[in-house]
């Protein structure tokens, strides 16, 4: 493989949706995307069962769309950034339907439209039921790889950006544990999430956080990162990942009860169809009770439980669960992150040349917890700003980037009990501090856990921070709201400064 054949081109780390529908946008134009695997498996766009949240509906609007998603946000929302994105969504279907993929539509040939917690009006466009994300990825891969003006290099893994002056020279990566130097001034960040920093996540393992550690180290500004959601109902089986029971069997009428049969939801605003905060920590209260948790379907699922939701029948089947005699075991797991790399209006971030879209990126779109379905909406309305953002940027000669040592291949292995303990569900001060100082050594050492490592110390440090519960994070030693709703951004700089602070006062 020449690097030098790739020199001066975009470069898109990630092969999930943000990534690919970027590069599609950027067409004409050549642009070479990185994969650590095949296009279309370890992505967790492929895993979304529930849909895309479009307001789409002849009873919808974008206006109604962002009242609930400003009211997901918890505060934290940026509004102007909510409105733009949500406007986009009649348009991102379109865009994916040209592409080629198959919405599920009714015998009219209208788009079917599904109901998921916290949404007003059902507006959830999914695709065989509850497998929208892999009939997405199945159209845009190949879009993608029917178009000339993209170069994909799968097993490529992503390991450093190199910078100098503030701005983006290059990608160092690795194939085969064999370094290769990309020059480029033009980088998109498209790695996805960080759900395999924990026990259980409905996300690809390999998903902890790369794309975070390179913008951190690269000296980027990163924003709300302790805010990490928990898909309430995750089919409970050992391990990471676990497979995810879409919020969509709820939506259609499945109900949340114990091993006794008790609907220990029927009392909360919204019931099961409540925020998925909400829901995890009831969950996680009852399992902290001695309890067993199950979403109870039988019966409840117009048409059928499998006919509606073949790839949670498929799953259950897989684990000797009947939904239609049985209820299902669930709990919760880690499942999107809200915070990620600081970007702007046009996905720029603060490291000149390098832009962030999807998941690692914090558009303000999310706040402090992420309206069901908005995430795969996100994606395909950024992935075209992004591009437009990018074909507009002036930029400076290609220069040879700065020889750097190729780092070792992460693991997240060693650091998910850490992080688990530290920044799950329910959080507080000493074991957020004792996860700070277990991943303090590590994360600045050149070991195969350091990047992720590192990006869970980010998420531990600014969890020890803010001292409220909003959303996503729930401090048990500070349960309530702060009276000003602040958005908190920082530096890898920062982060260590006060990690250290933090372990020397401890020690002392």
């Amino acid at each position: 493989m020449s690097a030098a054949s790739f020199a001066g081109r975009p470069v898109v780390i990630g092969g999930g949706l943000a990534g690919l529908m970027t590069a599609l946008h950027l067409a004409p134009r050549h642009v070479t995307v990185l994969s650590p695997v095949a296009l279309g498996t370890e992505a967790s766009s492929v895993w979304a069962q529930g849909g895309v949240a479009a307001s789409v509906g002849p009873d919808d609007d974008a206006g109604q769309h962002l009242v609930d998603t400003l009211a997901a946000g918890d505060g934290l929302c940026d509004a102007a950034a909510a409105q733009r994105i949500l406007a986009g969504a009649a348009d991102a279907i379109d865009t994916l339907v040209k592409i080629g993929t198959r919405f599920d539509r009714d015998a009219a040939g209208v788009l079917r439209l599904g109901l998921e917690a916290a949404h007003g009006r059902r507006r959830i466009v999914h695709a065989s039921g509850d497998s929208t994300g892999r009939e997405i990825m199945r159209a845009v891969v190949a879009a993608v790889r029917a178009c000339p003006s993209i170069t994909v290099l799968e097993g490529v893994d992503a390991r450093r950006l190199l910078t100098a002056d503030g701005a983006v020279t290059g990608v160092l990566a690795a194939r085969n544990n064999e370094a290769i130097t990309i020059a480029t001034r033009q980088v998109v960040m498209a790695t996805g999430g960080i759900g395999g920093l924990f026990l259980r996540s409905t996300n690809p393992a390999g998903c902890f956080g790369q794309g975070l550690a390179m913008a951190a180290r690269a000296g980027a500004a990163l924003a709300d990162l302790e805010f990490v959601q928990f898909h309430p109902t995750a089919l409970d089986t050992p391990g990471t990942p676990v497979a995810l029971v879409s919020e969509a069997v709820r939506g259609e009428g499945a109900i949340l009860v114990d091993e006794t049969g008790r609907r220990f939801m029927a009392d909360v605003p919204g019931a099961e169809l409540a925020p998925r905060d909400v829901v995890a920590r009831a969950l996680w209260s009852e399992l902290a009770d001695g309890h067993q948790t199950f979403i109870d379907a039988r019966g409840r699922v117009p048409g059928g439980f499998a006919a509606h939701f073949p790839t949670v029948t498929a799953l259950c089947h897989a684990h000797g669960i009947d939904p239609d005699r049985e209820p299902i075991p669930v709990r919760p797991a880690a499942h999107y992150h809200m915070g990620g790399i600081a970007v702007d209006a046009e996905g720029r971030s603060t490291i000149a040349g390098l832009w962030a879209c999807g998941e690692v990126s914090r558009t303000g779109l999310h706040g402090a917890n992420r309206l069901a379905s908005n995430s795969l909406l996100e994606a395909v309305v950024c992935a075209r700003t992004v591009s437009r953002s990018i074909e507009g940027a002036e930029t400076a000669p290609v220069v040879a980037p700065r020889a750097v040592a190729l780092p070792v291949r992460q693991d997240p292995a060693g650091v998910r009990r850490i992080v688990s303990n530290a920044a799950g569900v329910l959080r507080d001060r000493q074991a957020l501090r004792t996860g700070i100082e277990a991943l303090l050594p590590l994360a600045i050492g050149n070991g195969a856990e350091a990047d992720p490592a590192l990006v869970g110390l980010l998420i531990a440090v600014t969890a020890l921070q803010r001292r409220e519960s909003r959303g996503a994070h729930f401090r048990t030693d500070w349960p309530h709201h702060a009276t000003v709703a602040l958005t908190r951004t920082l530096t890898l700089s920062d982060a260590l400064r006060d990690a250290e602070m933090l372990v020397s006062a401890v020690a002392a």
